[in-house]
């Protein structure tokens, strides 16, 4: 019998249902990042956000690569990013919003790691990315706007993840909680 994981179930015992990187995937402002970091410690596994490593590797914020170098570039280095990223050790991955559309980075993902796509509604996302002005895509526009258009274009890449998890306005534990139990099935 698989025990079901919880915030008192031991690391080793749900990490052995994990034999690849868990990948998150999903629209901006749904908490891949967040989320993912307290994935990462109850697993005992480490984080790694594909943004911040994009960041580090450019020596610039990723605000800056799209406003000096266009979206195109941005994805060409986020794709060798999360390529390197993805080298077979356990870890939990967050990535940009846009990254899993790629087709070249989805293959991999699909392929090399476990997908998560975790979803919220968009008035959710919409409050949420409204509290900071650090993400490109909604600079100077409505954001509710925005994340509707992006939902109609990439929610259809998304659901190609093999696990997708509702990220609502509920505790984030609450999330890690049901991405855990669908990891161990």
């Amino acid at each position: 019998m698989t025990p079901t994981p919880s915030r008192n179930s031991s690391p080793t015992a749900i990490k052995s249902h994990i034999d690849k990187p868990v990948v998150l995937v999903g629209l901006m402002g749904v908490g891949k990042s967040t989320i993912g970091r307290r994935l990462a410690n109850r697993l005992g596994l480490p984080f790694v956000d594909s943004d911040d490593e994009i960041e580090a590797a450019a020596g610039m914020k990723v605000g800056e690569l799209f406003e000096n170098y266009g979206e195109d570039y941005f994805r060409d280095g986020e794709r060798r990013v999360i390529a390197r990223l993805i080298d077979g050790s356990l870890k939990v991955i967050a990535t940009g919003g846009g990254a899993f559309v790629n087709p070249e980075t989805r293959a991999l993902i699909l392929r090399e790691a476990t997908a998560v796509w975790l979803d919220a509604d968009i008035d959710v996302l919409a409050e949420r990315v409204s509290r900071r002005d650090t993400r490109p895509l909604v600079r100077d526009s409505d954001p509710k706007r925005v994340l509707t258009e992006l939902a109609a274009r990439r929610n259809r890449y998304y659901s190609q993840a093999p696990i997708h998890v509702h990220s609502g306005e509920g505790a984030h534990e609450d999330t890690v909680d049901r991405i855990l139990e669908a990891l161990a099935k």
